[in-house]
């Protein structure tokens, strides 16, 4: 799942009966973010496709859909998983597609996120104890390049892409949780989580 990424201020909590949609995602580094979009560029460039430029690089890590009363409870129990996970390297190795409508910048090592995903279980619980489904995880972690084609344009590019390399690393230091209240309005930032920093080697 790629969006439109606009980011503003914390918005405030309002009590509801509906369910808000929320995602938790990883950011690219500056470094990384310039590369991917020089990548995603090239391939408007080629394809002239417009959703290798309206969609942002970032990392689904989970998705979920709650009421917005349950909100405070969860960034509570988001902070204190996330804030004892350390921060973790991310690499991204070449390309793969979902057949038939998405190319993306492989995440090499998953781990990381695994372990991330093991880690939520107590909230599962309160989704579920409140009458919503449970958090949904990335099975497979990705960047998107563009997403939503039309399957012959996906079956050239992914021929083309294939072939490519591409390499990016950077630390991941945060998530962020976004959340939306309709699928007509961007998502919006609700909270940044702090993972714990750790000594990175390439600056020893």
């Amino acid at each position: 799942m790629s969006y439109q990424l606009t980011f503003t201020s914390s918005i405030p909590v309002v009590a509801s009966y509906y369910e808000a949609e929320y995602i938790l995602i990883a950011e690219p580094s500056a470094e990384a973010r310039e590369m991917i979009m020089a990548e995603k560029y090239f391939f408007h460039q080629d394809y002239q496709d417009d959703s290798a430029l309206t969609t942002k690089p970032f990392i689904k890590v989970a998705c979920f859909n709650a009421r917005e009363e349950m909100e405070d409870t969860i960034i509570r129990w988001m902070h204190r998983i996330v804030s004892m996970q350390e921060s973790f390297e991310v690499m991204l190795n070449n390309y793969s597609g979902f057949p038939p409508h998405t190319i993306y910048a492989r995440v090499q090592f998953t781990e990381p996120f695994k372990k991330l995903a093991t880690q939520f279980s107590a909230i599962d619980q309160y989704l579920l104890s409140n009458g919503c489904k449970p958090l949904s995880f990335s099975k497979h972690p990705h960047v998107t390049i563009a997403r939503k084609l039309h399957e012959r344009v996906y079956e050239k590019a992914m021929l083309d892409y294939s072939q490519r390399s591409f390499f990016a690393s950077f630390y991941v230091n945060e998530l962020v949780l976004l959340k939306r209240r309709s699928e007509n309005e961007p998502y919006r930032q609700v909270y940044k989580f702090g993972l714990t920093p750790v000594q990175h080697p390439l600056y020893d």
